[in-house]
C-alpha cells in the first residue's frame, strides 16, 4: 500500500461517522445508509484508489457483463415441494438439542410453589401461557423471577446426557 494510501486511511480513521458519511457522498456521488465506520473507511479508500488508478479495465468490465448475462436471476422464491407418490420430505436436523430432549408437540409439566407450569415444545421455541419463548430458561425466569437454567428447572436431560436436578421449590 503506498504511503499516501496509509495516510488517507489514518486520516479517515480520525473522522466521525457523520463526517465519513459526508465524505462517502462526495466520493460516490450518493448518500449511504450505513453507520459502520470501518466499512465506510474501506469503501472510501477503495473508491479513491479506483478513481486515481482508473478502476477496472475494459476487458474486466466486458467479462463482468458476460457473467451477469449468463447468470440465472431468480425473481421469486422457490416453491415448496409438493408431496406425492415417491416423494421424500425430510426435516431439518436440530443439532442444538440432545436426542433425549422432548420433541416438538411434547408437553412439559412442573409444579412450582403450588402452581402447575405447563409448557408446550414447539419446533422453534416453547409456548407458555399463550406466549412463545425462545428458551426454557426464559420461561423459568418468568415463573420464578430469578435466573434459572431452564433444562434443570424442568428436570430434562442436559446436553451432556445427564438428567437435570429437580429445582427447589
Amino acid at each position: 500500500m503506498p504511503d499516501d494510501t496509509n495516510a488517507t486511511v489514518l486520516a479517515l480513521g480520525r473522522l466521525t461517522v457523520p463526517e465519513l458519511k459526508q465524505r462517502y457522498a462526495e466520493v460516490f456521488g450518493e448518500p449511504t445508509r450505513t453507520n459502520h465506520k470501518q466499512y465506510l473507511v474501506k469503501r472510501i479508500v477503495w473508491r479513491m484508489q479506483a478513481l486515481r488508478e482508473g478502476g477496472l479495465s475494459e476487458r474486466a468490465r466486458r467479462r463482468a457483463v458476460e457473467l451477469a448475462d449468463d447468470a440465472e436471476i431468480r425473481l421469486s422464491a422457490p416453491k415448496a415441494p409438493v408431496a406425492g407418490p415417491g416423494t421424500v420430505i425430510t426435516a431439518a436436523f436440530d443439532a442444538g438439542r440432545p436426542a433425549a430432549f422432548p420433541k416438538p408437540g411434547s408437553v412439559l409439566r412442573r409444579e412450582y410453589k403450588g402452581k402447575v407450569i405447563v409448557v408446550r415444545v414447539l419446533p422453534r421455541g416453547f409456548e407458555y401461557e399463550g406466549e412463545v419463548y425462545r428458551s426454557l430458561t426464559a420461561i423459568a425466569q418468568k415463573v420464578t423471577g430469578a435466573h434459572w437454567n431452564g433444562v434443570s428447572f424442568f428436570g430434562l436431560p442436559s446436553a451432556r446426557g445427564k438428567k437435570g436436578s429437580e429445582a427447589d421449590e
